[in-house]
Parts: C-alpha cells; sequence; structure tokens
C-alpha cells in the first residue's frame, strides 16, 4: 500500500533493515503461490493478473539492500510526509481495490428498479452516495445509496421535437468533465447530446446537428471541449460555452452547434472511445476491428490504424453486464446491464461493496 525509501538516522541502516525480513518475505510469496494454485481449481468470479515481483528472486546485494532499506509501513509513509523529509516515498491508490477483489471481500446489494427499465448501458458516480445512469427505454436515472430512492431526470429535446422510434435507441454513453461540473449524456433523440449542470443536473445545452444515427460514446478532452461517436461513422468535436447564471427559477438550455465533424475512414459504427490526455490523442474503436488514432490538437485522423485480427468478442452471461464503474475510494462498484439478446426486456443493477 505504502512504499518509503528510509535513511538511517543514527549507525549505517535505519530501524527496518533486520535481515529477518527477507526470510518473511520469502515465506509471504511462496504462500501467495500456494494460495494462488488452490483458486484455480474453482471458477472465480474476478481474475488477478500478478506482477514479475512474485516470481523467484535472486536476493544478491542490491536486491536485499533494497527491501532492507525501504518500509511498507503505513505510518512510515504518514511521518515522512508530515516532516517533508528527503525520503522517496510513494503510495499505490490502487491497493485497496486489489485487495477487496482478490480476498472475495465484494458482497452483491441488487438495486431494485421499475420493470418498464430496460438494459442499463452506462453509468458514474455522481458522488459518495448518488449514481447516475442511463438505459435503453432513454430514461435518465439517479440512484441514491443511502436512501434507495431512484430519480428520473427529464431528457434534453432538440429542434427537432418530433422524434420516431428509429431516433431512440437508448442513452449509450455518460461521461462527467474534468472538474466535476458538467454531465454529457445522450438526449431524447439518441443522435443529440445532451449537458447537464452538476450537483444540481439542471439542463444546461443541447448537441445538435452532428450525427443521423445513434450516438455512442462521449468523452471529455478537458472542461470545455468534448467529442462525440456515432454509429454514422462520424466523430464530433463540440466546444461548450462558459455558464452564466440564470435569473429565473425554470431551467432553462440553449442548442450549440459542432465545432467540427470528421468521418472515420475505414470504420464502419464507431463504437467506443479512449482519451490519452498525456499524449494528447484520441483512440475510437470501431465494429470492423480497427483501433483508429486522432490527433486531438488538430483533430485529424492519423493514417495509422491497427485491426484486431481475430475481432471482437462478446461474452455470454445472464444477465449481461454493459456498464460499471467504481466510486472515488475504489471500494465500492457499480454493475449493470440485462439481457444480452436483443429482443429480450428487462434490467439489472446492483452495488457491490
Amino acid at each position: 500500500m505504502a512504499f518509503t525509501r528510509r535513511l538511517p538516522v543514527y549507525g549505517s541502516k535505519p530501524p527496518c533493515a533486520y535481515s529477518s525480513r527477507l526470510e518473511e518475505r520469502r515465506q509471504h510469496i511462496k504462500n501467495k503461490r500456494l494460495d494462488r494454485t488452490r483458486k484455480l481449481e474453482k471458477p472465480e468470479d474476478f481474475v488477478m493478473y500478478h506482477s514479475s515481483e512474485d516470481e523467484d528472486e535472486e536476493y544478491n546485494d542490491v536486491i536485499s539492500h533494497r527491501i532492507l532499506f525501504s518500509s511498507n509501513n503505513f505510518a512510515d509513509y504518514i511521518r515522512a510526509r508530515e516532516y517533508a523529509s528527503k525520503e522517496y516515498r510513494t503510495f499505490d491508490i490502487n491497493y485497496g481495490t486489489r485487495h477487496v477483489l482478490s480476498h472475495e471481500m465484494l458482497k452483491e446489494n441488487p438495486i431494485a428498479l421499475e420493470q418498464e427499465v430496460n438494459k442499463i448501458f452506462c453509468s458514474a458516480w455522481l458522488s459518495h452516495r448518488q449514481i447516475v445512469f442511463g438505459t435503453k427505454c432513454n430514461k435518465l436515472m439517479v440512484y441514491d445509496v443511502m436512501t434507495k430512492a431512484v430519480d428520473q431526470i427529464p431528457c434534453l429535446v432538440g429542434s427537432n421535437e418530433e422524434i420516431g422510434p428509429d431516433e431512440q435507441s437508448g442513452i449509450h454513453a455518460l461521461s462527467i468533465n474534468p472538474s466535476r461540473c458538467l454531465l454529457a449524456t445522450g438526449g431524447k433523440n439518441s443522435n443529440e447530446v445532451g449537458i447537464y449542470k452538476l450537483p444540481t443536473l439542471d439542463p444546461a445545452y443541447i448537441g445538435e446537428q452532428a450525427h443521423n444515427d445513434w450516438i455512442f460514446d462521449i468523452v471529455w478532452l478537458d472542461d470545455q471541449f468534448l467529442a462525440s461517436c456515432s454509429r454514422d461513422t462520424k466523430v464530433a468535436l463540440w466546444r461548450v460555452p462558459e455558464l452564466e447564471p440564470t435569473s429565473t427559477e425554470i431551467p432553462f438550455y440553449s442548442a450549440i452547434n459542432p465545432v467540427v465533424i470528421r468521418t472515420c475512414k475505414v470504420a464502419q459504427k464507431v463504437r467506443a472511445f479512449a482519451f490519452n490526455k498525456y499524449l494528447s490523442e484520441l483512440a475510437t474503436l470501431s465494429v470492423n476491428g480497427y483501433v483508429h488514432i486522432w490527433n486531438v490538437e488538430r483533430f485529424k485522423q492519423n493514417p495509422e490504424e491497427e485491426h484486431i485480427e481475430n475481432g471482437l468478442h462478446t461474452a455470454r452471461y445472464t444477465p449481461a453486464i454493459y456498464t460499471h464503474c467504481y466510486d472515488n475510494s475504489g471500494l465500492r462498484l457499480f454493475c449493470a446491464g440485462g439481457p444480452l439478446t436483443a429482443h429480450l426486456y428487462g434490467n439489472y443493477a446492483s452495488v457491490w461493496q
């Protein structure tokens, strides 16, 4: 969980440098291997991939020195941080999640939803107690973990108020901007983008005139720009104007148009996004097995493409899990979905904690 490189205060070794730690480490690795062997004999809900540090190590002078001069004690980490010491220290924020999953500590807490709710496609934690999710039946809903209450948020309607069944395929995407003040998701029309203010979920903007088919994914590039991809092979870039304080108590929202629209070459139905903010690159996945890389600064598609030779596969479970998300602590998991077959109607939602 914590790692601190200890420096000796008196003498040549720090207090944690006792030789029995080497034997304790060997025994700990041996016990982990035995426990992993026993678990392989039964099916697991979660599969953990272990790093190379569990492999055999030859304890030479360098490795022994590194182990003896380091501390995994959380108290040492806090002390070094409080004293602003020069000791190198790190903290693994994923330790709690890995520990909970590997020890099978998560317990299922099903959420009772109305039968009219059909297939939950996307979700996100709004806070430590609220979860927002979108459904195939075009419902945007908020679940309160404490009170068990479920509230429905009205979907935003654009200029085309006459919406036919072909334009309604549900809410497939949901994304919160980095500063967590705006939520972007699908509108009443599945080819439009609805933007809400947080934490109140008041309507802010409706994005239209970018796609002529269902929107499959939305991703924020920063607090002002977001991108959307659709079944029509289009990728759109949106700029959200700065929010202005409203003088009326009645919620009001305005329409915005995309900054630029690009066609994803060689793609058939752009299905998903992944944004790398460090490289300023956007990866899109199409259903014909291609991964397309975009330069975000120029918003142009790079010529290099990677093809997934074996295609895309779906695992068949009942019910199917379409979305999952962890809260900020990484210790609570929201899973939701519904029947895998398209013509079947139903839902599943649960909080694992």
